[in-house]
């Protein structure tokens, strides 16, 4: 079973809906045009380089498990097929403001800063999801694999990590000190310095590194070293689309609990452990938690 504990907490209470009713239907409203007006080709910013997540294999021509979200999603409510791009992580939120793309599915982490609007010091964004859970883990050299049985093995080794990621924050965090850091642009960076032996470890969430994984051979997720807070990713989009926000949220819901859902994660994530697999799915009061909101449910006000 997930340990929920680590999640954002189910709404508990009709008190608590009401009250969070009222939050929504204050920053709600949705002047913007719709993301989804007629024969309009929706903008989504997607990672290029994440085999099992998101990959470009050529220009314009995106697939992974991100990929297979977001199709799957536009169809469900209607809207025609969209067309990706791909975004460095530390641009998501920019571009999404800026009005570069509609939407970002790029392993994007719901986290309430990103929830709050701009004027509370926040990035702007809502998001639809979870659509997939994940705790963060480490890839390692397959020859090296028994070396590392735990995060303390990675003491005074350089792992690497990329920016504008919750991954980089974390292993910034003083707990895990005693690991040396190397940060690049973006995931093909890091992977290529593992296989190059200039680094120990690349660390990110494990669904991106079980993607790795399978596309190659000589690297291993080490499978006992999962760590830090669960990471749930989000389909997002600059506030002021909250209806098309609420469409898509309502078809997640739908999506996560079919054997839809089951296909897309076993085919883009053929290496990923039936126990993984189960623990990122989530649950409905999930979606609900956190979809379409300016603050996840059971956050402080103010």
């Amino acid at each position: 079973m997930k340990d929920t504990g680590r999640r954002v907490p189910p709404l508990r209470a009709a008190t608590a809906a009401a009250l969070l009713a009222v939050t929504a239907a204050g920053c709600g409203a949705d002047p913007d045009p719709s993301i989804f007006a007629d024969r309009k080709k929706v903008r989504i910013g997607a990672k290029s380089d994440q085999p099992g997540t998101s990959l470009e294999r050529h220009a314009g021509d995106f697939d992974g498990l991100d990929i297979a979200v977001a199709r799957e999603l536009l169809d469900r409510v209607g809207a025609e097929p969209p067309i990706f791009s791909g975004i460095l992580s530390k641009n998501r939120a920019p571009a999404l403001r800026e009005g570069e793309v509609d939407l970002v599915v790029a392993t994007f982490s719901v986290t309430a800063k990103r929830m709050l609007p701009v004027g509370e010091g926040g990035d702007g964004l809502d998001f639809v999801g979870p659509y997939a859970s994940t705790q963060q883990g480490m890839l390692v050299r397959a020859a090296d694999l028994e070396r590392y049985r735990t995060l303390d093995d990675l003491n005074g080794r350089l792992v690497c990590v990329w920016k504008g990621t919750t991954s980089a924050d974390e292993l910034r965090k003083p707990a895990y000190q005693a690991i040396r850091l190397r940060e690049e642009e973006d995931a093909g960076y890091c992977v290529n310095a593992l296989k190059a032996g200039e680094v120990d470890a690349v660390s990110t969430d494990q669904l991106i590194l079980y993607g790795f994984m399978e596309a190659e051979p000589t690297l291993a997720v080490a499978p006992a070293i999962a760590f830090a807070e669960t990471n749930d990713y989000g389909v997002a989009m600059a506030k002021g689309h909250r209806e098309d926000c609420e469409r898509l949220r309502d078809a997640l819901k739908k999506y996560v609990v079919s054997n839809e859902w089951d296909r897309d994660v076993e085919n883009n994530l053929p290496r990923l452990p039936l126990e993984r697999r189960n623990e990122a799915r989530p649950t409905e009061a999930e979606i609900d938690g956190v979809s379409c909101r300016d603050r996840p449910v059971g956050a402080p006000v103010g």
